[in-house]
């Protein structure tokens, strides 16, 4: 039923923003101990960028939000890297709340603007 609720949610939001190669879309997905973003040109159907929490270069002793933050910072360096400077924030029917709002944060702070 709640992930049900969340497809969606997540379609709905879907139908109304795409990314383009000038302007890709800022994927989120949170899972309890993950975060992972990725962004996406829709027309062409490639990910130009990833980030996650998994990843070698992000800290595991820290607290999650702190983490989403550092992914954040992560996604924007890689944005920045390939000329990427405007995004469309897609929070794939998350609350825009705790570490979904940290990552958003964190890719503000690098240089992405929403």
């Amino acid at each position: 039923m709640k992930i049900n609720r969340r497809k969606r949610i997540k379609l709905r939001v879907r139908k109304k923003i795409a990314g383009t190669a000038q302007r890709p879309r800022l994927t989120v997905y949170r899972s309890n101990k993950n975060i992972h973003c990725q962004l996406i040109d829709d027309i062409s159907g490639h990910t130009l960028a990833h980030a996650s929490s998994v990843e070698e270069g992000i800290p595991t002793d820290l607290p999650k939000g702190e983490t989403a933050k550092k992914v954040g910072m992560v996604i924007a360096e890689r944005a920045k890297s390939a000329n990427i400077e405007e995004v469309v924030f897609d929070r794939s029917g998350y609350r825009y709340h705790g570490r979904v709002k940290a990552l958003a944060d964190g890719a503000r702070e690098g240089g992405l603007k929403f």
